[in-house]
């Protein structure tokens, strides 16, 4: 993302305060909650004509509808999974060719989804229903709603002797105050890839996607570690992905624990190390086991890859930050890692530090990738006055989506060997 240093999610706290329908017991406190910078976001009109233009402008309406009807706790929260589930499948869907495309939108696109699922966070921060809803249980629909919207309830391996399976994860749009109408390529190569086979040298590999935030605080409150622990055990490979430099890939090889304070998507700033369980046993420090050489080698498409080993550091009984080209030293204390000491470095970090801790280490690749920058074309680089889209953009991201499936493919077929 950028390599750049980025905030958690603050949930407004302007409480409406409602009343629990009679005969439902115990009183429940029905406070609704203010929509988030990132929802507010979603009124502008380029949100609006990206929904409109891919058929997704009815998600919402749709979801507040079905959400109305709900007579008790029990069925919202059945109308919460199930819908989103639903959203996150049509994502897909449209994304690799099924059902109708709903627009004159590129079927690549990934921002249809983030806005659709706005709507539908938005929609439930707000809702008041006659049966009274606590603070906690707003707060478990929430929950469920962003992991089946991203993908992070629906992984599913098929049990088929010699199947392989790799885990790939993108993330959310972001810097959308720069400019609104940005799309971020890893998600749309998780929407793209989502239980697609890929045919490797010992056979077909299956793989499976989800996608994540742009916020600090979801990081800290676990969501990579909650998504990725059931899987990574039973994986064969897996890379965390992201946008990062302008015209270039790069295998990033060491990620570090400094989160360097970049605002996220609620424009919230976090400058400190990265939080995580047992912090004791918490290393500066984490390592790529992709198999960074042969992916680097290979001629997986237009954009070059690079093995990328630059960290920034401060040195062992030192007080300033250095940069090293060719990663920490020891002792070092971490200020960025290859991909920056923003969330996509963070990502990396939870997630190659989960593999260590499971102690599979020597045992399964992963990393992080971070996909070049996607641009719009020339002449349409003004968010006032630019398109929403154009068909270098369009190009642009889909060369990068395959790129990635083929970068992948050399990856398995590497690891395999090795």
């Amino acid at each position: 993302m950028n390599g750049i240093r980025v905030r958690t999610s603050v949930l407004g706290l302007a409480l409406l305060a409602g009343f629990s329908a009679p005969g439902t017991g115990a009183a429940a406190a029905d406070t609704a909650l203010a929509p988030t910078v990132e929802e507010q976001r979603l009124d502008k009109a380029v949100p609006q004509e990206i929904l409109e233009h891919s058929g997704f402008d009815t998600v919402a309406p749709e979801f507040t509808h079905a959400l109305e009807r709900a007579h008790s706790y029990a069925q919202a929260r059945r109308i919460v999974v199930r819908e989103g589930t639903a959203l996150w499948r049509r994502a897909v869907d449209r994304a690799q060719g099924r059902g109708p495309a709903g627009g004159d939108l590129s079927r690549d696109d990934d921002r249809p989804l983030y806005w659709a699922r706005l709507g539908m966070t938005r929609e439930v921060r707000v809702w008041e229903p006659e049966f009274g809803v606590t603070d906690g249980q707003r707060a478990a629909l929430l929950s469920e709603l962003e992991m089946t919207s991203r993908g992070q309830s629906s992984i599913r391996y098929p049990h088929e002797k010699g199947l392989k399976r790799i885990l790939v994860t993108g993330f959310d749009p972001f810097t959308l105050d720069r400019d609104i109408r940005i799309s971020n390529p890893s998600g749309a190569i998780a929407l793209a890839l989502d239980g697609t086979v890929i045919q490797t040298a010992d056979g077909p590999a299956r793989i499976e996607t989800a996608m994540f935030p742009v916020r600090w605080a979801d990081f800290a409150e676990g969501t990579v570690e909650r998504a990725l622990r059931p899987y990574l055990p039973k994986v064969d490979l897996f890379t965390t992905v992201s946008q990062g430099r302008v015209g270039r890939f790069d295998v990033e090889r060491t990620n570090g624990a400094w989160r360097g304070g970049y605002p996220d998507n609620e424009n919230v700033s976090r400058t400190e190390t990265v939080p995580v369980t047992d912090p004791a046993s918490q290393p500066q420090w984490t390592s790529t086991t992709l198999p960074y050489k042969a992916i680097v080698a290979a001629n997986t498409g237009r954009f070059p890859v690079y093995d990328h080993t630059e960290v920034t550091e401060i040195p062992a009984g030192g007080t300033d930050p250095v940069v090293r080209p060719d990663g920490p030293t020891a002792g070092s204390a971490a200020r960025a890692g290859g991909g920056g000491n923003y969330l996509s470095n963070e990502i990396a970090y939870r997630a190659t530090l989960l593999r260590d801790r499971l102690g599979l280490h020597d045992s399964l690749p992963g990393g992080h990738i971070h996909t070049p920058v996607l641009q719009f074309g020339t002449g349409n680089t003004d968010p006032a006055t630019g398109t929403i889209t154009d068909p270098e953009f369009v190009r642009n991201r889909v060369d990068i989506i395959a790129q990635v499936r083929a970068m992948v493919t050399v990856a398995m077929d590497s690891s395999l060997v090795h």
